[in-house]
């Protein structure tokens, strides 16, 4: 049966460490958000301000469709951008505690307006409320904040399967905010 999964979240959240791990261990199918947009030439050019690629949303979601039509497993979908596309049968948001986000983006060298942009984004939740608003009950918020890669994997098997849900709204880091402004 052919199921898709999206798998976003801010950058560090552990998108791609997790998603590489779920796909082995289900024998799913994984699209590198990322990885798709270049290999397709996908962007819209770059942002004169930030210097990062602009990706094209509606041509990403075409390309993105007419791949996964080739496809009847399951595919997990990975990317910051990838809960902004149609048709997922899940949409996982990984969530983490934006103390341990600002480490993991200190060590990849953002810089401070982008790590506090990235950390604010976490704090109230834009990914998860954008795919909210795109997908419904679709989404499911998971905090991996103290689990390990393994502990997270098994977590998102057992949404995929609809053996628990993590609906949108469960996770809140407005505090962490509050008390860092």
């Amino acid at each position: 049966m052919a199921q898709t999964i999206f798998i976003s979240g801010t950058p560090t959240v552990g998108k791609t460490t997790i998603s590489e791990k779920l796909a082995s261990k289900i024998g799913a199918k994984l699209i590198k958000i990322n990885d798709f947009v270049f290999e397709n030439d996908l962007t819209l050019g770059k942002d004169p301000d930030k210097g990062y690629e602009i990706i094209d949303i509606e041509k990403l979601d075409s390309a993105l469709q007419n791949e996964l039509s080739e496809h009847d497993g399951i595919a997990i979908v990975e990317g910051h951008v990838s809960h902004l596309c149609l048709r997922a049968d899940k949409i996982i948001i990984l969530r983490a505690n934006p103390d341990i986000l600002k480490e993991r983006l200190e060590a990849r060298k953002y810089s401070n307006n982008k790590i506090r942009e990235n950390l604010e984004a976490e704090a109230m939740g834009v990914c998860s409320l954008e795919a909210y608003d795109l997908h419904g009950e679709k989404v499911n918020e998971v905090d991996v904040s103290n689990l390990k890669i393994d502990e997270a994997v098994d977590v998102i098997i057992d949404v995929i399967n609809g053996n628990d849900d993590y609906p949108f709204g469960n996770v809140d880091f407005m505090e962490w905010l509050i008390s860092n402004n």
